[in-house]
């Protein structure tokens, strides 16, 4: 069984990536220690950046491991792709909207506030992943994945995290949040972009030369 770091200790996400991995010979864990290191700024203008940046920096603590750190958000048409890689931090920029709330209810209140006039039919969006693999440093691949979708009025389901209670997958008339893991997984942009890493990593050893550098 192939050994997998993620370097994230979002337990939304590692609950994803684990319902991707059901069924492939594939283990998933959190980088070891990953709250002691320091942290990474997401200051890229795309989450490849992000994702790029996070991998190869995190992979230098675990030595000839491969780590995985991936850059996922929402894009809403109507707001112009916003919040876009600003997801995580969207209700920062209106700080009233945090008080007495976490900061996923926090961003879904401001996301319901943006969107307060913009009718069904225009209330188009995809969430968005990019996942990308590195080791001691230097990035192996990167993989995408898209989940095409529209942005509810009023929050459903109790699973999941982020926006996942508002994005509603018309494909099988429910919202990320009314799924376990590994049915979401199935669908999400998270679950895509994981499958063609596993694909990849099982149709041959890890290759040493990288990508993109």
């Amino acid at each position: 069984m192939k050994r997998i770091f993620i370097a994230t200790s979002n337990q939304g996400k590692l609950r994803d990536f684990g319902g991707a991995a059901a069924g492939y010979d594939v283990e998933v864990a959190a980088l070891p220690e990953l709250l002691s290191l320091p942290a990474v700024g997401e200051d890229g203008d795309t989450f490849e950046a992000n994702a790029r940046k996070k991998a190869e920096t995190y992979s230098r603590y675990a030595p000839g491991e491969i780590v995985l750190s991936d850059d996922s958000g929402l894009e809403v048409d109507a707001l112009n792709g916003a919040p876009g890689v600003h997801s995580a931090r969207y209700a920062a920029e209106a700080p009233h909207l945090v008080h007495n709330n976490t900061e996923d209810e926090a961003n879904n209140a401001r996301l319901i506030r943006e969107l307060r006039n913009v009718p069904p039919g225009r209330r188009s969006g995809r969430f968005v992943c990019v996942i990308a693999a590195a080791r001691d440093g230097r990035t192996l691949a990167v993989f995408e994945g898209k989940a095409e979708g529209a942005i509810l009025e009023v929050p459903r389901g109790v699973n999941g995290f982020g926006y996942d209670p508002l994005f509603f997958f018309p494909q099988i008339q429910k919202t990320f949040a009314e799924l376990t893991a590994e049915e979401k997984a199935s669908y999400s942009h998270r679950g895509a972009a994981f499958r063609q890493f596993l694909q990849w990593i099982s149709a041959s050893p890890v290759r040493d030369q990288t990508i993109g550098t």
